[in-house]
This record gives C-alpha cells, sequence and structure tokens, in this order.
C-alpha cells in the first residue's frame, strides 16, 4: 500500500501536473510552428530561390520502380532543413518567454536600511563633544 501512497502523492505534486500541461501546451505549440514554417515562411522562401519546395529536396540513394514495387531509397535533406528552421523558431519563442517571464519576477530594489540609532554610550559622548566645542567657542 506504501507504493500507492508514494505514487499519489508524487503525481498530486505540483510539478508533475506543471510538468504534464508544459508537455500538452508543448505539443500544441510544436504543430502550430510546423505550419507556421510549412505554410508561411518556406513558400516565400522557395519564391526567393526560384520555386525550390525544400521539403521534396532529395538525394536519390536508390531509384524506386512502381512496377515492380520497389521503393525508393533517398536522403531528404529538404525536410531536414524544414525542421531545423521549426526548431529556430521554436527556441527563438522560447527565448522570448523566458527572458519575459524573468523580466517580471525581477525583485524590486532592496532599501537601504537607516542607520541604527546611537547608542546610550555614543550619545553621551556627542553631548560632550557638542558642550566642549559651545565651551570653546565661547571663550
Amino acid at each position: 500500500m506504501s507504493m500507492m501512497k508514494d505514487f499519489r502523492d508524487f503525481i498530486a505534486r505540483g510539478n508533475v501536473l506543471d510538468l504534464a500541461v508544459a508537455v500538452v501546451i508543448g505539443a500544441a505549440f510544436g504543430k502550430i510552428v510546423t505550419s507556421f514554417v510549412n505554410d508561411i515562411i518556406m513558400p516565400p522562401i522557395g519564391v526567393l530561390t526560384g520555386g525550390m519546395d525544400f521539403a521534396s529536396l532529395k538525394w536519390v540513394l536508390k531509384p524506386g520502380d512502381a512496377a515492380a514495387k520497389i521503393a525508393e531509397v533517398s536522403v531528404n535533406y529538404g525536410v531536414f532543413i524544414n525542421t531545423i528552421i521549426q526548431f529556430l523558431i521554436i527556441a527563438a519563442a522560447i527565448f522570448l518567454i523566458v527572458r519575459m517571464v524573468n523580466n517580471m519576477q525581477k525583485k524590486p530594489p532592496e532599501e537601504v536600511p537607516a542607520p541604527a540609532a546611537p547608542t546610550p554610550t555614543e550619545a553621551l559622548l556627542s553631548e560632550i563633544r557638542d558642550l566642549l566645542a559651545n565651551r570653546s567657542s565661547a571663550a
């Protein structure tokens, strides 16, 4: 029974629930970024590069034959380029979010404490000093 109790306590902790929410949101964010790269970023880049579609760029190692039902073997480096662009966009977005959260969490500058009041001995010595200064100036 203690293992079930330990597991329940583990799941009930806020960190696990926060992590689960972050994973779900991250997956959805990944889909948004994928669509952003494929549907918004890559078409203008394709136009700038003369109509080249990065996703279709590949290096054919062994051509396929549909009649013989042999699949093509290729290295799809264009898809890899798209994935790198997606990663850079996600990394930049996460950087901006973390930076924004860190700026919001900055502590206000600490107030400098007021100097401590003089001890009774220091106060007495100050009075004596002032009396001696007044006596010297009167003479």
